[in-house]
């Protein structure tokens, strides 16, 4: 089957490089040096798949239909993205693996007559190098929307995929899962270092309670994302927060040693707008969340200034009077 992959970064590379290796002829949309890399080299992937390099077609659009097309851009991209391989779109089934709320809802106006499905991948991965993308944590794409099942019967198993029949509630399971990329964008350490840090694992642990309430009081169901359930959440959001901060230390556990930079700190490492209005900022979009609000602030500070806040400067200004929130939050 002919696949194209718009957005060949640390997700979509993944996801184009496993489905080359079980033999479809794949595309993908890259820019500079990491497109020069991949036409030049192929795709390498490393670690928690294995080592192995998959020969894709490189170009900076699409250049020939298929009959899946996985945008993988970041989130304030799809719109441009979309619109930039409209051309090769046509008759295509769309799958939008994408963080935050809007993924499916951008690409239908775009693309009304298109049959599409959104997706959340659980692959932990870096693209920190051209050509080289290294799999920190493998894990499936859960997939759901119109669409989701036609993409289940086209994939099949050549990539784990998991459907949804409640998308909207693993989105905010997602949602609530990328809370830990806001801190290491801003400080520029590792998750596992953030999470080891006895304060910013409690600034972590209290953006994630308040995730939880915003979505509780827009009457969202979290959808079960392993090892995570609406049951779980429900229980870390109300039990005391000295308690809550096991869940970080085990996510940070699960993470294992190899050191989890984040998406948004690999945006910021590379020069590139971080999708943070569509994580941290899509909780403010929802309801009262001043520490996702100063952590949102705070990343995009670091975005024009490049330069990394320290721990303790972080949790002085999230505790502060104008932030209005407290340690027991």
């Amino acid at each position: 089957m002919r696949i194209g992959v718009i957005g060949a970064g640390a997700v979509g590379g993944s996801m184009a490089a496993v489905l080359a290796r079980a033999g479809h002829d794949v595309e993908v949309t890259a820019r500079g040096a990491h497109l020069a890399a991949i036409r030049d080299r192929g795709i390498r992937l490393e670690g928690g798949w294995g080592a192995f390099t998959a020969r894709v077609t490189a170009n900076p659009v699409l250049t020939g239909p298929a009959e899946l097309v996985i945008v993988a851009t970041k989130a304030q991209d799809a719109e441009s993205a979309i619109r930039d391989n409209l051309a090769m779109l046509d008759g295509a089934v769309i799958l939008v693996v994408q963080n935050g709320l809007d993924g499916i809802a951008t690409a239908q106006r775009l693309l009304p007559s298109a049959e599409i499905a959104g997706g959340l991948s659980m692959i932990a991965a870096s693209y920190l190098e051209p050509g080289l993308i290294t799999v920190t944590t493998p894990g499936p794409t859960h997939i759901g929307g119109p669409a989701a099942e036609h993409v289940e019967q086209l994939i099949g198993t050549d990539a784990p995929i998991v459907l949804s029949d409640n998308f909207e509630g693993a989105q905010w399971t997602k949602l609530f899962i990328n809370q830990v990329n806001a801190l290491p964008a801003i400080t520029g350490l590792y998750v596992q270092q953030v999470i080891a840090d006895d304060g910013l694992r409690r600034v972590l642990t209290l953006s994630m309670r308040e995730t939880v309430r915003v979505a509780f009081a827009a009457g969202v169901r979290f959808a079960p994302i392993k090892p995570l359930s609406h049951r779980l959440l429900w229980l870390f959001a109300n039990v005391p927060a000295s308690w809550a901060e096991r869940m970080p230390r085990a996510m940070a556990t699960r993470m294992g040693s190899v050191p989890n930079p984040g998406s948004t700190l690999q945006s910021i490492r590379r020069g590139q707008r971080t999708e943070v209005d569509y994580l941290n900022g899509a909780v403010v979009a929802h309801g009262h969340a001043p520490i996702n609000a100063a952590l949102t602030a705070m990343v995009h500070e670091v975005e024009a200034s490049g330069t990394f806040l320290s721990p303790a400067d972080v949790v002085a200004r999230v505790f502060s009077p104008t932030t209005g929130t407290s340690h027991s939050h």
